[in-house]
């Protein structure tokens, strides 16, 4: 394998998405890259990907290095933490045999990852899969203990100028196959209307099909200033002791927003601020729910999505994956009914026109004369 390209550099890989230009080699340090992350690697088009951490590390099977695989991507792997300050941002990189060179000099070595060694990687992975799963469940517990008075007792939610109470709420997160489920649900958003809640970059979702958010809640690491321009309302997820990172960001843009100092994600408190502000149904899009989601985003347990979603109970609605529900192929029967439908009008006029008819009786009696009536 042979490629010279030219780089881009971020050790957040879902910052560095938003600078990627077809044909570039995407250098990230990203342990047990996941799924949402190499899709949108693919749909940026880069030509390799260099790692300097390992893109599956066995501890459960991530589907990310797979995806990239398929897609013919080459993955450079365990690169090693000093390829990050080896190489800058438009450095015309040359990669050959794994070995990565910049401006003729070797700067790093990795192990390209074929697709059978995923293969393999993988199976191994999901053997591992009950340890994992018996630490998880352990740590969800010990946290939902901590957490379930915060979430389930009287949790302090802001104020916000978006009214929500007797409507229904649709909380986005930008999360795997939400475009997909956007688009599923689309006739719904325009028919009822619903509150728009995007979760930091899921207010860029709602932006990227023709919505404008009326509320955007999360740390602000992943959502761009022009969702934020243009979201009525803005809610900084803080951290229970009330320090909120996101906020210094927010206040350089010189807007205004509300504080929510609470426990979990960002989507959690998403969902809980749809309820207690009175939403009648909440419909929640790309959202983390099960091991795998949460492992993917280098979390240890789900205590506060369990306990959140125990307390929106019934009210809450999840469309994550409703594309594949059910998928309208046009038929034959259709295509037939359609062409008889058509036809019904046509034949009826022409029975009524007098040349029509005339023709009709010509074609009856050349039919008689045939057949020998």
């Amino acid at each position: 394998m042979h490629i010279v390209a030219r780089a881009k550099v971020d050790k957040k890989t879902k910052n560095l998405i938003k600078r990627l230009n077809p044909g570039e080699v995407a250098v990230i340090s990203h342990r047990d890259i996941d799924e949402l992350a190499a899709r949108s690697l693919v749909r940026a088009g880069v030509k390799a990907v260099i790692n300097a951490d390992a893109s599956i590390s066995g501890r459960y099977p991530n589907m990310g290095p797979e995806i990239l695989c398929k897609e013919g991507i080459f993955l450079i792997d365990r690169a090693g933490a000093g390829i990050m300050e080896q190489i800058n941002d438009g450095d015309m990189v040359e990669i050959k045999d794994g070995s990565i060179i910049l401006n003729g000099r070797i700067v790093g070595k990795g192990e390209i990852l074929s697709y059978k060694f995923v293969k393999e990687m993988t199976t191994r992975a999901r053997e591992n899969i009950e340890n994992e799963l018996d630490s998880f469940i352990d740590n969800t517990l010990e946290y939902a203990k901590k957490e379930k008075k915060i979430i389930l007792g009287e949790t302090k939610v802001p104020e916000v100028k978006t009214r929500i109470a007797g409507r229904h709420a649709l909380v986005v997160v930008r999360g795997t196959d939400y475009r997909n489920d956007l688009n599923a649900i689309r006739t719904y958003i325009e028919e009822v209307n619903p509150v728009l809640i995007g979760v930091d970059g899921g207010g860029d979702a709602l932006l990227e099909f023709g919505f404008i958010p009326d509320i955007i809640i999360g740390d602000m690491d992943s959502v761009s200033d022009k969702a934020l321009k243009y979201s009525r309302d803005i809610v900084v997820h803080a951290y229970t002791d009330g320090r909120a990172p996101g906020m210094e960001r927010v206040s350089k843009l010189g807007l205004d927003a509300e504080i929510f100092p609470a426990p979990g994600t960002s989507e959690d408190i998403a969902l809980l601020l749809a309820y207690e502000k009175g939403a009648e149904l909440i419909v929640a899009v790309g959202t983390h729910s099960n091991m795998i989601d949460f492992l993917e985003k280098g979390r240890k347990g789900m205590a506060s999505t369990f306990l959140t979603r125990l307390k929106v109970g019934d009210k809450l609605v999840d469309a994550k994956g409703v594309n594949k529900l059910y998928r309208e192929s046009l038929k034959v029967r259709h295509i037939a009914g359609l062409v008889f439908a058509a036809l019904i009008p046509i034949i009826v006029v022409g029975m009524m026109s007098p040349p029509l008819q005339q023709l009709f009786r010509l074609m009856s009696i050349r039919l008689k004369i045939l057949i020998g009536f």
